[in-house]
C-alpha cells in the first residue's frame, strides 16, 4: 500500500512542485519587487544587475517547469543542480564568517543547498533510467 501511495503520479508531482518551490516561489518574488531582484544581484556583485536578475527569473521558472513538466526533465533538473551549486558557493561562505549565529544559520543553509544539488541529480538519473528524457 506504501508503494502504490509513493509512487502515484500525484505523489510524484507533489515532490516535484516541493522540490522546485524555492525556484517557483524566488522568482515570483523578484517579479514582484524587482528593484529588491536589482539588489539582490548588485549584493553578489553580478552586473549589469537588471540584466542578471532578468536572466535568474527566466532560468528558474524554465527550469522548474521542465522539472514539473517532464518535459526534458532530466535537463532541467541538472540545469538546477549546477545553478544551486553555484549559488551556494557565491552566497553561502560560512566559512568566511566569525563563529556565532550568523556562521551556523550560513553552514545549515550550505549543507541543505547542497541536498537538494543531490536531489536533482537523483531526479535527472531517475528520468535518464527511465529514457522519458528522450
Amino acid at each position: 500500500a506504501l508503494a502504490a501511495v509513493v509512487t502515484a503520479p500525484t505523489t510524484r508531482t507533489v515532490a516535484l512542485l516541493a522540490l522546485c518551490a524555492a525556484y517557483i516561489q524566488g522568482p515570483l518574488f523578484k517579479i514582484a519587487d524587482f528593484n529588491g531582484a536589482i539588489a539582490e544581484m548588485d549584493h553578489f556583485g553580478l552586473h549589469p544587475a537588471p540584466f542578471f536578475a532578468v536572466a535568474v527569473i527566466l532560468f528558474e521558472l524554465t527550469a522548474s517547469a521542465m522539472v514539473v513538466s517532464g518535459l526534458l526533465r532530466w535537463a532541467g533538473a541538472l540545469a538546477l543542480s549546477g545553478f544551486t551549486l553555484l549559488a551556494t558557493l557565491v552566497a553561502l561562505r560560512f566559512w568566511e564568517l566569525a563563529p556565532g549565529m550568523e556562521r551556523m544559520m550560513a553552514t545549515n543553509a550550505f549543507f541543505e543547498h547542497l541536498g537538494l544539488t543531490g536531489a536533482f541529480v537523483l531526479v535527472a538519473a531517475v528520468d535518464l533510467t527511465k529514457g522519458a528524457g528522450k
